[in-house]
């Protein structure tokens, strides 16, 4: 979106101009594409297990930041990044339940 610019109009042609830029373009089909693999975990599992499971996203979007695009990141967060594999570990020991399945 830097290459785009800011967007402060109403004008819907600014909005198309940003879409169409290459990069936007493979972020929105990046996220096209997660919300389909997240709708095909949710049909295997319950969100209690597949929410915390999906959250190591968090942990790969930290490491991608620190090693393509060298930014500083604070000893608190990888702190929090640790939690969240921390989180993750625990909710990935338990088996998830089916859906359809009876408790």
């Amino acid at each position: 979106m830097r290459q785009v610019g800011r967007l402060v109009t109403f004008s819907p042609l600014a909005y198309m101009r940003a879409v169409l830029n290459p990069w936007v373009a493979l972020g929105i089909s990046l996220l096209i594409l997660w919300l389909f693999s997240h709708m095909t975990l949710l049909s295997w599992a319950d969100l209690s297990y597949v929410l915390p499971v999906t959250s190591i996203g968090y942990v790969l979007s930290a490491l991608a930041g620190k090693l393509f695009l060298h930014e500083d990141i604070s000893r608190w967060r990888w702190a929090g990044i640790l939690l969240i594999m921390g989180g993750v570990v625990l909710v990935a020991r338990t088996a998830p339940h089916r859906a359809g399945a009876s408790l």
